[in-house]
Formats: C-alpha cells, sequence, structure tokens
C-alpha cells in the first residue's frame, strides 16, 4: 500500500511499505539505499531526510508496458515497442518473441507456396537486469506481396536487454526459390527447399514436394519453434512447425502457445498453421491464405497453386512480442 500523499504520514507507514524490519537500519531508507525503490524520486540517496519525503512513495521493482499481477507475479507485457523501466537490481524472467514470416505468392503455372517461418524466440529464467531504462522493440510481422510470384517477406527482429529474437523466414515460391533463413526458416515452394533456423531459436522450414509424378504440387510448412516444417506430399502439403509453450504466460499467445509456422499451400488440400499463432495454407486458385496471429510471431500461410488462375496470395506473419515476469 502507498505512503499517504497527503495527511499524517508515521515512520511505521514507510517501513511497511518498504518490508523493513528490525533492526532498523536508516541507510537502507535511502533511496536505492537497498529498501526504497528507484521510482521515488523525492526520497534523496544520502544526507538529510524527513517523513515528508516519503509522501506517495511506493515500493514498485519495474514499470511499463501493460502491467498486470496473477498468483504472486508481476507482468510487464509489451505488444508494441517501449521502455521497461527497472528501480531494483534483480533477476527477471523474460520471454522474447521475433515478427513472423509472411507465406509466398504463388507464381502462375509452378505449383504452390511455402508457408511464412515463425518469428524467433528467446527464453530466459533468471536474467539480471541492473537498475536502468531499457528500450525495447518489437518486430512486426513480413507483409504478403499481392505480386504474382513473390517470396514471403522476413519478419523483423525484436530486441531488448542486448538480446534479438530473429524475425522468421519468408515462404518460398513453387518452382522458383527456397524458403529463406530466419528465426524458423520458411517452408520451400513446390520443388524446392526450405530455409534453416536460427540456432537455439528456431527450427527449419519444410521442403515442397518434389516434381515428378505428383498432382498436389504442395509447399512445406514454415518452421515453428518447436518443431520444424513438415514436408509437403503427393497428398497435401505440410502443416508449419509448433510452436512453444510456456503455462505462466496462457493469457497470452495462442493460450500459452508462441512462434508457430504457417502451413504450406497446394493445389487440393493445404497445410494447417503450427500450433503458436501459425497461420494455413492456401489451397487451388485464388484468395488468401491465413496471416499469423498477432503478437505470437507466428508465420503466414503459403498461397496455393495457380493454373492462369487468380492470384494464390500468401498471408503475412504475425507480430512478436515481450513479457517480463517477477515474484512480488
Amino acid at each position: 500500500m502507498t505512503v499517504p500523499a497527503t495527511g499524517a504520514v508515521s515512520f511505521s507507514d514507510i517501513r511497511d511499505e518498504f518490508n523493513d524490519t528490525n533492526p532498523v537500519s536508516f541507510s537502507e531508507l535511502y533511496r536505492n539505499g537497498g529498501l526504497v525503490t528507484g521510482n521515488n524520486t523525492s526520497v534523496p540517496t544520502s544526507g538529510e531526510v524527513s517523513i515528508s519525503d516519503y509522501r506517495g512513495a511506493s515500493f514498485q521493482i519495474a514499470s511499463g508496458g501493460t502491467e498486470s499481477t496473477a498468483g504472486g507475479y508481476k507482468y510487464h507485457v509489451f505488444t508494441s515497442s517501449g521502455t521497461l523501466s527497472v528501480y531494483n537490481a534483480q533477476n527477471y524472467e523474460i520471454l522474447m518473441v521475433a515478427g513472423g514470416a509472411a507465406g509466398a505468392t504463388s507464381a502462375a503455372v509452378n505449383g504452390a507456396s511455402g508457408g511464412g517461418g515463425a518469428g524467433g524466440r528467446i527464453y530466459q529464467s533468471a536474467k539480471s537486469l541492473s537498475a536502468g531504462s531499457y528500450s525495447i522493440v518489437i518486430g512486426a510481422g513480413g507483409a504478403a506481396s499481392s505480386s504474382f510470384g513473390t517470396a514471403g517477406a522476413n519478419g523483423s527482429n525484436t530486441t531488448g536487454f542486448s538480446l534479438t529474437a530473429t524475425g522468421g523466414g519468408g515462404g518460398g515460391v513453387g518452382n522458383t526459390s527456397n524458403g529463406k533463413t530466419g528465426g524458423s526458416g520458411g517452408g520451400g515452394g513446390w520443388n524446392t527447399s526450405g530455409g534453416s533456423g536460427t540456432s537455439g531459436q528456431g527450427n527449419s522450414g519444410g521442403n515442397g514436394f518434389p516434381a515428378g509424378a505428383d498432382t498436389s504440387y504442395a509447399g512445406g510448412g514454415g518452421g515453428g519453434a518447436g518443431a520444424s516444417g513438415q514436408a509437403g506430399t503427393t497428398s497435401k502439403a505440410g502443416n508449419g512447425g509448433v510452436g512453444v509453450y510456456y503455462s505462466q504466460f496462457s493469457s497470452w499467445g495462442q493460450s500459452g502457445y508462441f512462434s508457430g509456422g504457417g502451413g504450406g499451400g497446394a493445389k487440393t488440400t493445404a497445410g494447417s498453421g503450427g500450433t503458436g499463432g501459425g497461420g494455413a495454407g492456401r489451397a487451388g486458385q485464388g484468395g488468401t491464405a491465413t496471416s499469423g496471429t498477432s503478437n505470437t510471431g507466428g508465420g503466414g500461410g503459403g498461397g496455393g497453386d495457380s493454373e492462369f488462375g487468380d492470384l494464390p496470395k500468401g498471408g503475412s506473419g504475425g507480430s512478436g512480442i515481450v513479457i517480463v515476469r517477477y515474484a512480488i
């Protein structure tokens, strides 16, 4: 409970707010002296101090993002870029997810396209942070193209705390381009290969089905943080790789899953998106594959097979997220 901002203030009010116990060492009650956190700028760091300096003072470990408390923990969630102000030097639990990539938009008479790779994921259970301000940049998802035969755009990086989660790799165009490298790699288009993922952050995209006795013209699924994307087969496109589940963050992402890959496109049966925000691929001519879900880092689905038909457009990638948690 915050120290009263008006009216009478007692020494007990101050000790209760900042959890001071006997024996009393008044130096602990200076700002940044061990108990009084740095957000209380009216409290001196040394020298003479009076009780009135503590009016409105509160124990605050950090501030920034969308703040909430549950189960004895404080959460700071960033769905857009911002700043985390740290007042208390300690360990913090951190999840960082980059933007997912777009699935490719197919070329005419060249088979279907690959799904976008998921945004890279970094998790640290006890990241030591000193008091100070930390700039956080949330990576955008890769934008899908409306032009025939265009590979999926990579997702953008998410950065903060001297860490970089790498954006997902774009899906490949059928018979034209491989899936791109990224946090997780993009799926290959029909008759092309999937892209590589970043070690420790994601997995590779699945290969498109090779040319030959084939009726599916299927692309591969984009890689996810928890598994590689599946390869296209004679009957269907590859599914996107599954993301990673965090029970403590189940209020965000796809019920706690983040960084699922986008499903590949096909002539008849498209691949499903990986759990963790991955978008489904598109089957047949025309239409648009499903985009990755915002703030999950999910990859977009790959465009379908075009035989001089309407434009088979890929889906865009989902934006990233940063979650910071600590016990209170």
